[in-house]
Order: structure tokens, then sequence, then C-alpha cells
């Protein structure tokens, strides 16, 4: 799942999303808890086909078969690094994993009862054309749903990043904050996406979960890593700038007398039916 961010990159644009040991302890362990709220809200019935858009490490699939009983599952995504991952993490005989764009999935028409994603479709170059794909991947009658971070306000680690970023380096940083990037991110752009590719009855609503770090390296080593635009942005800082980033955000992230440090993190949900 891809997904700063999402894995996966579903539109086939590069190597951003690669590592699956890097994505799990920057966003995977939050978008597993949009994950499970996103498949109550779809509220599906046991027994379905479901197909997993850019699933990236794995973590909605996961969902799906913990929470929904699943005929079966089937993950894709370009990166072969994250579905690996996903293939060591998730054994159940009812997942299987492949390579593929979201752009030009690699299955047949009308074949699956759910067509989901999850922190993706915002980094996909051509999202109508996605959109009809996933539209002609599934039944007549099914659904179609896709969540993705609110960048702008909701998703406050990353908020928070960007802010101390652009503060320290206004050209620099301002040019990858996901919020200026992923207009897509917020609700009536994607509500009239889905509504562009003809699907019925579609809605968009919130989904809100906690994001509560141990301590402040908790927060901050996930960055260190690479792989999502955030992270890279933070490699790509020599050791002075980078310094003096980690002492901004040190400064001004809300921290518990525990050292805990206690944000939230939003996503906007979108559904409809074929």
């Amino acid at each position: 799942m891809a997904a700063g961010g999402k894995p996966g990159q579903a539109g086939g644009t590069g190597q951003l999303w690669a590592a699956g040991e890097a994505y799990e302890p920057y966003v995977g362990r939050w978008s597993r808890l949009v994950a499970a709220e996103f498949l109550g809200r779809l509220g599906l019935p046991p027994g379905g086909r479901w197909l997993d858009i850019g699933c990236g490490t794995g973590a909605l699939s996961g969902a799906i078969l913990a929470r929904c009983e699943p005929a079966s599952v089937l993950g894709v995504d370009p990166s072969e690094g994250f579905l690996a991952h996903a293939r060591r993490h998730l054994t159940d005989a009812r997942a299987r994993f492949c390579r593929g764009e979201a752009q030009a999935l690699p299955v047949a028409d009308k074949a699956f009862d759910a067509v989901v994603s999850g922190l993706v479709l915002n980094f996909v170059p051509d999202q109508p054309k996605a959109v009809a794909e996933m539209r002609r991947a599934a039944r007549p009658g099914g659904r179609v749903a896709v969540y993705v971070w609110d960048y702008a306000d909701g998703m406050q680690m990353m908020r928070r990043f960007w802010d101390a970023a652009a503060a320290l380096d206004p050209e620099g940083a301002g040019g990858r904050d996901e919020a200026l990037r992923f207009a897509l991110c917020r609700p009536d752009p994607l509500g009239a996406l889905f509504e562009a590719a003809g699907l019925r009855g579609v809605e968009v609503a919130a989904i809100a979960v906690p994001t509560v770090f141990r301590d402040f390296e908790d927060y901050w080593t996930p960055f260190l890593r690479g792989g999502a635009p955030a992270p890279a942005y933070c490699l790509s800082l020599d050791e002075a700038r980078r310094a003096a980033l980690r002492e901004r955000l040190r400064a001004t992230l809300p921290t518990e007398p525990d050292g805990s440090i206690h944000l939230s993190a939003r996503a906007w949900m979108v559904q409809g039916r074929t």
C-alpha cells in the first residue's frame, strides 16, 4: 500500500518506491489503521473476489484477508521490491501478487467484486485512465473504492515535516510538498474523478486515525531511509542542513512528558458502483 506516501507508484513512474522495509516504519504502520477503517465502511459481504491496485507491501491486501473473508485477493504493483515483501509476509493461499500498473491492469474485464486501492491514486500520472481501468475490472454492480492521504491538513506527520522544511528551505522544500503537488487529494476532485468515470452512487468521506510515536527518534528515523518524497528530500540535504531540520522538528513537535508524540492522520476515501 502505496502507500506518502504510497508504495508501488502504480503508474510506473520510477523507483522512488522500492523497499518495503523502508516504507513500513515510515507510513505502512499507519496505512494499516486506515485500511481497517476503510474496509469497515465498505461493508462488503464475504466470498468476494478482490483486486488491490498498487498493493505495495500488502497492508490493504492483508486487511482484506483478515477482515473480509474474501474468496481471493489479487495484488498488483509495479515494484518488485514491494511485491517480494508482500509475498514474504502474506502467505495466505487466497492471496496472489503480480507485477502491473494502474493504467494498464493485467486482468480480465468484469472479473472482480471489489476493486480497491490505498494511498496510490495521486501518484498515477493519468488518474482518469486508472479509474477507467478500475471500472473495467469490476463486475456489473461491483464496488470501486480508493483512499488517499489528506496531505494539505490531515496527514500531520508529513505536514509537520514539510512546514519545518519550508521554513528552513522555502525554495527547495516547497516544490516537493505533497500538499502542493497532489491537488487530487481533496473531497471535490476525488468525487468528480469517480463521477466522470461513470461510477454510480459516488460518496467521499474522511478517515482519521491516531499516529502515536514512542519518542522523537521513532518519528525522525523513518525520514532517514529514503523511498518516499519526504525521506528522499531529507536524504538530499547535507549533514548540517539535515541537523537543522531535525532540531527544528524536535522543537516544534508536540511532545508529551513521557517523550511520546501524539499526532493524527486523515485520509479521504471515495467509492462508487459500476
